[in-house]
């Protein structure tokens, strides 16, 4: 350890013997004032309140599931659908093997925002009563119509739902050529500009190639046992998926440009054949997808956290194709070279710096990874040199970079659940239902487990698969909902204690994509400054709010925001009041300003 590293290390000690005036007084040293009271923020679990236990996620048995498909569970998105100002809840559902649930169709939830904490549910006025294997969504304005539609991927036909204006969608995918082949397993997805037109194209991961008449059963295979128990196989033992992009044609329907693009033949080394625990097969086992520019080149590119195989990172070649890049970028393995079992994936700049980095989730026995951009989108994995080697049983599948706090540095948030019913009840050195996990940015290239100084509705144990980020009742912190395997949605309403200030960007676009998926904004408050991108799907096949948060600690305004267009223009508003939504169309600049209440 270097001498300025024990430095550091002594001055932090010192600063948490005094407590909060110390804390206060590392703020300063991280170039945010944040604001010290003795009131700590806590998340309270008010799904109840909110109207949501009737949203039950359903994927084949609840207490014996015998395969892949059962274990994976679904996304969650954040948006709002009609333009009210105030975020809905759209939750992703699957179906059943058995023929009791299949009868009764489950289908997802869409949750009208009632302004008041609670939530109506929607569903069937909206038209999105669609039953079958959903797996993830996300959200984008594909026509730039000024309403936000939804897709979703499904193992089978995906599905494009065009909003409609009117509080409805209408199922395109068959009209639009999204639908796909029916037969893959569709799973991350994102909605991107890769080619600078003004239109959003899709890019949909898929998972394997899953055929349920010869998929084998637990214990039917060497590798379809864990801790000498028999448990569903996967994805050992099947072909990895092959990704998709569909290139928007500007007349409501998509070009499949997968192959012609690269997307579908990858040529870096992450897709070579991949062979470890003496099996082999080809295909990417792509699981969450984010696409930002991690290269800071103006043009998107895309990341895929990929289930016990290199992930793949494709960048944009700005000529309509894309080269796969992840290994020598420093992103596909861990630190040791060895594929993990990749689940959900985010991008922020935690560090400060003006790079996009990303974290993954794994399986459990894996620290969660961190891959820190150092520049020109090369990655270092910093998982370990980050503190997240703390936690390593949890299996972790929903993620996401968030400001819980609003003191200016990005947090992360984990959603975890293990996969194998079998376990359960079993004394084991993991558990089957598991708690949340929140890391609390230190400002130093560290973060800190505070999971159990929020309340107690983290440590809750749930099936926690796909989480989305938002601020659900508008009071000037983010929240957090995830949509857990088997049960009910946990909402997760951040109750801020210390009261920091904040400010929110709206992007609108007009020459770019009218939901400004890949504009880059720049917030600087004396010092310090930060970044962030509107970003379509992420996390665990989930799709965050639209609405860029950022927290400024005690700067009573934003000195300078800076935002970047997809179009190529750029536009700079100085000195902005804090605790403010501002709502930014491209070329036009402040359209509205709306002061939230602050709990």
């Amino acid at each position: 350890m270097s001498s300025g590293s024990r430095r550091a290390q002594s001055r932090r000690a010192f600063l948490q013997m005094l407590g909060g005036t110390g804390m206060a007084m590392l703020a300063v040293v991280r170039g945010v004032h944040a604001i010290d009271t003795h009131l700590p923020i806590v998340f309270t679990d008010v799904t109840a309140h909110a109207g949501l236990l009737s949203a039950k996620n359903i994927c084949g048995s609840a207490t014996n599931k015998q395969y892949l498909l059962e274990e994976m569970g679904c996304g969650v998105a954040l948006f709002d659908y009609d333009n009210d100002g105030w975020l809905d809840i759209f939750l992703v559902n699957g179906t059943s093997l058995e023929q009791p649930q299949q009868d009764q169709r489950p289908t997802s939830y869409l949750f009208h925002n009632n302004r008041d904490g609670t939530f109506t549910d929607v569903t069937e006025k909206a038209h999105l009563t669609r039953s079958g294997w959903g797996q993830g969504c996300c959200v984008g304005d594909y026509d730039n119509d000024g309403y936000d539609d939804l897709f979703v991927s499904y193992w089978g036909h995906n599905v494009l739902y065009h909003n409609n204006g009117d509080g409805t969608f209408t199922d395109v995918s068959e009209q639009a050529g999204v639908a796909g082949s029916g037969s893959a397993w569709g799973a991350g997805s994102c909605f991107l500009d890769y080619n600078h037109d003004g239109h959003l194209d899709l890019f949909v991961a898929n998972y394997v190639n899953f055929d349920l008449a010869h998929a084998p059963k637990p214990g039917q295979a060497t590798y379809c046992n864990y801790n000498d128990i028999p448990v569903p196989c996967g994805p050992q033992g099947f072909a990895g998926g092959t990704n998709i992009l569909y290139r928007n044609r500007g007349d409501g329907t998509f070009a499949d440009v997968s192959q012609e693009s690269g997307i579908a033949r990858p040529s870096g080394p992450s897709s070579m054949v991949f062979v470890t625990r003496n099996w082999q097969a080809a295909g990417s086992y792509g699981m969450g997808a984010v696409a930002a520019d991690f290269d800071n080149d103006g043009w998107p590119d895309i990341y895929v956290a990929c289930d016990s195989a290199p992930s793949l990172l494709y960048r944009n070649n700005h000529d309509g194709t894309f080269r796969e890049t992840a290994v020598a970028a420093g992103c596909a393995l861990d630190e040791n070279g060895v594929a993990l079992s990749g689940m959900g994936a985010a991008a922020a700049d935690y560090d400060g710096d003006g790079w996009l980095d990303l974290a993954r989730t794994n399986f459990s026995e894996q620290v969660t990874t961190l891959y820190r951009n150092y520049g020109n989108g090369a990655f270092e994995d910093a998982s370990i040199k980050a503190g997240l080697g703390v936690n390593r049983k949890y299996l972790g599948f929903g993620l996401g970079f968030f400001d819980f706090d609003n003191d200016g540095w990005k947090d992360l948030f984990l959603a975890n659940g293990h996969v194998y019913s079998q376990i359960a009840g079993r004394k084991l050195h993991v558990s089957y239902k598991e708690p949340k996990v929140l890391y609390r940015n230190l400002g130093t290239g560290r973060f800190e487990d505070v999971s159990t100084k929020v309340g107690p509705a983290l440590r809750a144990e749930n099936l926690g698969r796909g989480c989305a980020f938002g601020d659900f009742d508008n009071d000037g912190d983010v929240d957090v909902i995830v949509n857990n395997l088997d049960g009910p949605p946990t909402l997760l309403r951040n109750d801020g204690g210390n009261k920091n200030n904040w400010i929110m960007i709206k992007c609108i676009g007009t020459r770019s994509n009218r939901s400004a998926i890949g504009t880059r904004v720049k917030v600087t408050s004396g010092k310090h400054s930060q970044i962030d991108e509107v970003m379509s799907g992420s996390s665990y096949y989930s799709q965050n709010d639209f609405r860029l948060h950022f927290g400024l600690g005690r700067a009573s305004q934003a000195d300078r925001v800076e935002v970047a267009w997809p179009s190529g223009v750029k536009e700079s508003f100085p000195n902005l009041p804090a605790n403010h939504l501002y709502v930014v169309q491209e070329t036009k600049g402040i359209r509205e300003r709306r002061k939230f209440r602050q709990s």
